[in-house]
């Protein structure tokens, strides 16, 4: 019994107090130290706290980024009470950043002036590990928006990870940035990003995107809220859309996050800059729940009939209240990659009686002349109003409608039809009614 509360004790001291190098020697986080500067320049310590080299409430940029560029394999970042007041900082390979409960990393007031400036930002770094659970990533999404101020930009990012291989992010929150909560994309170096962990991350009140996914290869996202996006468009939760048709979405996997009150879609998917002669398109979404986006819930698009191949799945989705409907397809060619729902809940959306819950449609024949390749498997639309639960609606007359196909189950006030605007079939999707 003595044994086990002797071990509980020695280790709430060290999370709270010390950060033990040598468990007879315990060296305070919270205490400028350069003797232990020098054991870290030295190699003699592998980890350092930024408050050895020193700390200054109203700007400790040059105390922690002295502390990351020190070679130290970890950083441990304790909580001073106040935030860690910051200009742009710059991280490094093969090196952990731990953000102890309650550390705010916050944007200095009146920086950030260039339009690119992120809060943290990776650039061509391997072997990288963020650990924030209980803290946070913050910047003033309503000073860059003031005009008069700073120069309108979308890239003022609250994290950024460019040509980043082997990269855990866990448990910090990224928020009120003045463009996403993360970005995740290439340098001319590399051009995607390779084995990237994302869990249990907050991304709240950016002006972007929640997350912004332009190129990555061996992506996981799991167990993280994206929510409240507003500035600029697209204002998503979540954003995959490449830049260039090198860069590539493979082998991506997102599951059990949550999604709410988007100003854009929840989830967009826009792979306009893809070609069939980019590498094929590989995204998984499971167990998600989009609610109350002020767009659709879930938005791909921009495949044109020269657009990538490859396969992106919806699985057990939930999508509520999204106010201009649960689904859109649109300007998707039939030749292009497969999208697949299987298993997705449409409950009460939109919020209103126009509208159509799954909606499958060409907005612009410039980048496409026909659309389809849609799998729909038993899929179910709840609704309160009485509506059709799926629209077909093309802009050209002459745009052919292939491959739309699968099985739509509906309950409540939802009608046992297809609204098809268009002179095309559609036989190939079934709609009927919910058994009990």
């Amino acid at each position: 019994m003595i044994n086990k509360c002797m071990l509980f004790l020695i280790s709430f001291f060290c999370i709270f107090n010390v950060y033990a190098y040598d468990i007879e020697d315990p060296i305070s986080l919270y205490q400028t130290n350069q003797n232990a500067v020098l054991q870290v320049q030295q190699r003699k310590f592998i980890w350092a706290s930024p408050v050895w080299w020193g700390f200054n409430a109203e700007d400790a940029t040059d105390y922690l980024q002295s502390a990351i560029d020190s070679g130290a394999k970890e950083i441990v970042i304790p909580n001073m009470g106040v935030p860690w007041i910051v200009k742009p900082i710059k991280l490094h390979s093969n090196q952990k950043i731990t953000l102890l409960p309650g550390v705010i990393i916050l944007a200095k007031k009146g920086e950030f002036k260039g339009r690119g400036d992120s809060l943290f930002s990776a650039d061509n770094v391997e072997n990288l590990v963020i650990s924030g659970y209980g803290a946070a990533l913050r910047m003033h999404k309503k000073d860059y928006q003031n005009k008069k101020e700073y120069e309108p930009a979308e890239w003022r990012m609250a994290l950024s990870l460019t040509g980043c291989k082997n990269v855990i992010i866990e448990g910090i929150r990224c928020e009120s940035s003045g463009g996403d909560g993360i970005y995740i994309g290439a340098t001319h170096k590399q051009n995607y990003c390779e084995n990237i962990v994302i869990k249990d991350v907050i991304c709240d009140d950016n002006h972007r995107q929640g997350i912004s996914v332009i190129s990555a290869k061996n992506l996981t996202i799991e167990n993280c809220s994206l929510l409240n996006t507003s500035g600029t468009a697209p204002e998503a939760g979540i954003d995959f859309e490449p830049n260039g048709d090198d860069e590539q979405l493979t082998n991506i996997m997102m599951k059990n996050c949550y999604i709410n009150a988007n100003k854009g879609a929840g989830v967009l998917v826009y792979l306009k800059n893809l070609k069939q002669t980019s590498t094929p398109v590989s995204i998984n979404i499971e167990n998600c729940i989009m609610k109350n986006d002020n767009d659709h819930g879930i938005a791909v698009g921009a495949v044109s009939e020269d657009g990538p191949k490859g396969e992106l799945i919806f699985k057990n989705c939930y999508i509520e209240g999204s106010k201009r409907g649960g689904i859109v397809v649109y300007d998707k060619s039939s030749k292009g990659l497969d999208v697949i729902f299987d298993s997705c809940i449409c409950f009460n959306t939109p919020d209103k009686q126009k509208g159509y819950p799954i909606k499958i449609n060409q907005w612009r024949k410039s980048i496409t002349s026909d659309i389809g390749n849609v799998l729909f498997n038993n899929c179910i639309v709840f609704d309160v109003y009485m509506r059709k639960p799926v629209e077909f609606d093309t802009v050209d007359k002459n745009c052919d409608i292939q491959k739309v196909r699968g099985t739509i189950l509906i309950k409540g006030n939802s009608l046992l039809s297809i609204e098809n605007k268009t002179s095309k079939k559609v036989d190939a999707l079934i709609i009927k009614k919910l058994e009990k």
